[in-house]
This record gives C-alpha cells, structure tokens and sequence, in this order.
C-alpha cells in the first residue's frame, strides 16, 4: 500500500512538473560527459533503492542502525559524484528534494501559508544520527521513499542531457564554493559531520572529469589542477571533522583550484542563462574577491544607473537631517561609521519621545549583500528599507511630500541633482536611488584575514588561524554565518537570507533565565510567513566588524563577544533549558575549552575593516 501512494506522488509529479526539470538549453554532445554522469546518476538511484530498503527493513525492526548508516553513506557518496552538475542543472529541485537543509519551508497556496517539511539527504543525515533514530523509524522510511522516487526523476532528466565543456568547468568552481562553505563545515551532514570524507570524494570525482579533458588544447590549466588536487589528497591523512585544516585547505587547494579552472576558456554559452539568475561573479580568482558577488543584484539600483555622483550625492542625504521632520535626525544618528556605522547602544533612541525602538542598530557595512533586510526581513532591498525608517513615526516620521520640498529648496541639492541626472527633478525615486548607491558603496572585503587568504600579505597569528579552522568546523559557527560575508546570505548561489531561532535571552547576566520578548519575524506583517516556524525567528547577520559592533543580538543584551561565544557554547536558549520549541540552533553544548574560544574571538576581530571609514 505505501509503495503505491508513493508511485502514485510520482505520477503526479511527473504530470504536474513534466518529465523534464528546466533547463532544456541546446548543448554540444560529448559522449565521456553524458556517459560518465548517467552512469553515476544511476549509481545514485541504485544506491536509494537500497537505502530505502534497509529503512523499510529497520522499520519492522529486521536490520540495524549501522546498516542503515552504512547505506545512507553510500548514498550521500554517490550523491556527491553528481552534485556539481545536478544542483547546477536543477538547483531548485536538489534543494527541495535531494539535499536540502533540514529545515521547514513556508510556502504561498490559495491564499494561505503551507508549511513544507524538509525532505531529501540532509534531513536523513540528521534523523538517522539522532538518539530517537528508533522513534523516528517510520518517518525514515517515509523520506527514503521520497528520496527514491525523486532520484528517479531526476536520473530520467539527466539521461537526457548532454553537458558541455563550459557548463561542467563553470559547475566545478561553484562545486568548490560548495564544498567549501556547506561540505567541510557540517552544514551538508548536521549528524555524521561526514563531511570531510564527502569532500575527499568530491575532488576525487574532480580529478577523474578533468583526466577525460583534450590536454592539448588545455594542457597547462589541466596539468596545474590536478597537480592541486594530488596536493589536496595530503589533507585527508589521519584527519577528522575537527582537526581538519581548513584555513590550509582554503588557501592551498580551494582558492588556487578555482582560480586555475577560470583559466579554462569558456567557448559554450548555452549555460548562461543561468549564471545570469545569480549574483556570482566567476571572473574572479577567490572565493574571499571582494567582486564575487554582484551588489546590484540585491538592489534595484542597477550597474549602469550608479556613478560616484549618484555615490556623492547618497552620501550628502545619509548624513543630512532635513530627511527627518524635526530636522534633528539623519541615517548617520544610529549608523556611526566609527562604529562600523552602528551606534554602540543596546538599542537606538527614538528622537520623538526618547523611548528606544525595538531593536538594536545593525552595521551597514555590506548590508547590501542580501535579499532581505531588518532583523524581522520586512523588507526586500535597500529601497524599502530606507523608506521603512523615512515614514516610521519613531524614525524619520516623515514624508516624501515634505522630504522633496525642503531639498527642492535648496540651491546645493539641486545643483547634485542636476550634476547626478542631468535636471534638476528631485523625486522619490531619485532620493531611493541616491540612497542606495551609498548604502551599496558601504563594503567591507579588506581585513587582516582577507588580505592573508588573498595572498596580500605572508602571515597571520597561530590564533586567529586556530579560530578560523574553529569557527568553520567545531563552533559550528559558519554552518549560519556563511563565508565569505560571513552572515546568513546562503551559498552557493548567494540569492537568499535565511533566520535563526536561537533562544536569545532577555538578560544573559542574571541567574534566572528568560527569553526575550521579542518575537522577530512572525511579527513582520508579511502576511505569508506568519507561520510558527518563524516565531523567535531572526536575520543571521554578518560577524565582520563584529569588534566594534557591539552590544549583540537584536535586543543589544550581549555587551561583550565572550558573553556571545558562551551563549553559544551552552547551547542558545533551549540549552539552559529554556523551552523554545522550535529552536533551529542545536541545544547540545560545544564544548568549547577557554583557550578555544579565546582563539574565536582572535578570528572574529581579524575580520575588521573600518579604517577607509
């Protein structure tokens, strides 16, 4: 009977969606590409063929959890030889039904907010390691048929297609920004961390496809990538999740092997299209460029509209009050550039009345690399987000009708304005744009540590590379503040901005734990996402500059980063035994010695970059 209403969410799948994913583009054959993927796309289908099997086998208890783990490693494996292609190919359907986070998602159907369970690799990866992967047997069988029936959908797509040249090159960069970010971070395996094996087979897989290129015609990018990737092998000797290098893995092998595969010459444009959907910029050589990302991709300013004047002229508004009616308050009141453009108070002053907003100030400093803004995500770009504090009655309290007279009356303005665009119009549109080029100006790829993996300068202190390798591996802090922003902008595609659910409490100093009132996102006004998944929901935002940042959070509890690093070692709120239901942050204890944390902290201020402030 389950068989069959699962055979049945296949058909049904297959009728609504068709039998082809996306991405139908013309593409040259070549026939040891096509061969090679389809073999290992049906590996991968074997392979969840048996997973679901044993799971099925576990429910009625007749096999074990060590088979179920062995098998679901030989899944994940084989899943890992197809991801460059697949989740370049079919970005949207590997998310949402092969290797997803294990997270709910919300979603908009007639008029309502249906919340979608999370489905696929991931989500198995943590039930099957959990301690109630017994209780949760039924539910494992149920996902491992799901995951079937989608590996199937997907092997008939890939059976179809005929990868060029250009899209597998173009897709083993993105694949190193992957593995790098999700891979060797814990993200991609929230309860085997298997990820440091995962990786190994990943190059592995890089070094058979590239082996198969004309080394004629390519011999010298082809010969300096497998030798990085024959030197990357060394990584993998007698190492674990937590004493991998990654600092030495960034620098040695994922930044030079990303560079070297730019060097390949792209001939096939066919693939496009896609790179166009996103706001990655492969004309780079590092992951931590300060142009791989597209800033224009998150505004609605665009490349061609910005100048310096259109700079210069933001610049002027930013700090001038006469966008706030009392002519009192301007952004720079609560966005001081000496701070990294926060304002060091627990939370801002409101100028009506005295009493404080909500919430604390958050730096500006690459604030533009995300899709949404405010701690809640009310807003959707930087547009929105300056008109959310120009009509704000405990901001600006203002309005465009008085904020164009009063700059229509005045000579400097309308001579900016008539420099920037050419006559002297002054709109809504105009002040938006001119606001947001600042904003977007406002980014910060120089620190110490930037410069070091950039190769910008030869050394860095034993503690700041101790805390990165902390940071990105046994601190679980880069599975949320994702590099090279470090804030929740998710990668590989950097298109999204996730929130957390931690736990923050009210008052981390006091004996008596409470968690703070603030209700975050639920509370946005966004009628789709009021939802209780997003109850104590908040933006993950950047920790770059986060020295000069302080007091943390969004209620500016937290004065000091060891007070933070603590909270996080305990576990958030549900770890001091607070009861927040849906707290997306694990609740186990890090275990984090002082020397540990200490070193955390060395990273976190190499991260600063204020002085052309």
């Amino acid at each position: 009977m389950q068989f069959k209403l699962y055979t049945l969410y296949f058909l049904i799948c297959t009728i609504i969606f068709g039998t082809t994913l996306n991405y139908n583009s013309t593409s040259v054959n070549n026939d040891y590409y096509s061969t090679q993927i389809i073999e290992d796309s049906n590996a991968f289908l074997n392979a969840t063929k048996t997973l679901d099997s044993v799971a099925q086998q576990f429910s009625a208890s007749k096999s074990s959890v060590s088979n179920l783990k062995e098998q679901l490693a030989t899944a994940r494996h084989s899943f890992k030889r197809i991801e460059f292609y697949t989740a370049f190919k079919y970005a949207e359907f590997i998310e949402s039904h092969i290797n997803g986070a294990p997270l709910h998602k919300v979603s908009y159907v007639k008029n309502r907010s249906e919340i979608k369970p999370p489905e696929g690799l991931q989500i198995l990866d943590e039930l099957i390691y959990s301690e109630d992967v017994h209780k949760e047997a039924i539910n494992i069988a149920s996902l491992t048929k799901k995951l079937y029936f989608s590996s199937l959908r997907l092997h008939k797509n890939v059976q179809q297609q005929h990868p060029t040249h250009s899209v597998l090159i173009t897709a083993l960069r993105i694949e190193l920004i992957r593995i790098f970010t999700l891979g060797i971070s814990g993200f991609d395996t929230p309860g085997s961390l298997n990820g440091i094996s995962e990786t190994k087979v990943v190059l592995d897989n890089m070094s058979l496809h590239l082996n198969k290129i004309d080394k004629q015609s390519h011999h010298k990018a082809i010969t300096h990538s497998l030798s990085i990737l024959n030197r990357g092998a060394t990584y993998f000797n007698e190492t674990n999740f937590e004493n991998f290098d990654r600092l030495g893995f960034l620098k040695e092998i994922i930044d030079p092997l990303y560079k070297t595969l730019g060097d390949f010459p792209l001939d096939d444009e066919s693939y496009s299209y896609i790179l166009k959907s996103l706001p990655l910029n492969l004309n780079t050589t590092s992951l931590f460029d300060d142009k791989l990302l597209d800033p224009y991709f998150y505004t609605d300013l665009t490349e061609k509209e910005d100048s310096e004047l259109l700079t210069s002229l933001g610049k002027s508004l930013f700090y001038d009050t006469k966008l706030s009616t009392t002519n009192t308050v301007s952004c720079a009141s609560c966005h001081n550039p000496k701070l990294a453009f926060t304002d060091g108070l627990p939370k801002p002053i409101s100028f009506k009345n005295g009493d404080t907003l909500q919430r604390n100030t958050p730096t500006l400093l690459n604030a533009v690399y995300a899709n949404r803004f405010f701690y809640d995500l009310r807003a959707f770009n930087l547009e929105q987000q300056a008109e959310h504090v120009i009509f704000n009655e405990n901001e600006f309290n203002s309005s465009y009708t008085a904020i164009l007279n009063s700059l229509s009356k005045n000579e400097a303005y309308t001579s900016k304005f008539k420099n920037t665009f050419g006559d002297t119009l002054i709109s809504r549109e105009r002040v938006l744009k001119a606001l947001a080029s600042y904003t977007s100006s406002l980014r910060s790829f120089n620190s110490s540590f930037d410069r070091y993996v950039k190769g910008e300068s030869q050394t860095i202190p034993e503690s700041v590379a101790n805390g990165f390798n902390l940071f990105m591996g046994k601190a679980n802090c880069a599975t949320c503040h994702f590099a090279p922003t470090f804030a929740g902008l998710v990668p590989p595609y950097y298109k999204d901005s996730e929130s957390e659910v931690l736990g923050v409490l009210k008052n981390p100093r006091t004996t008596h734990k409470e968690l703070d009132d603030d209700k975050g996102r639920i509370t946005n006004g966004i009628h789709t996402e009021s939802a209780w998944m997003y109850v104590n929901a908040f933006k993950t935002t950047t920790v770059r500059n986060i020295e000069v940042t302080a007091p943390y959070f969004h209620n500016g509890a937290y004065k000091t980063l060891e007070e933070v690093i603590d909270f996080y070692n305990n576990g958030g709120g549900n770890g001091v035994d607070l009861n927040v239901t849906n707290q997306t942050l694990s609740e186990d204890s890090l275990n984090l010695s002082e020397a540990e944390k200490q070193d955390l902290i060395a990273f976190l201020k190499s991260l600063t970059d204020t002085a052309s402030f």
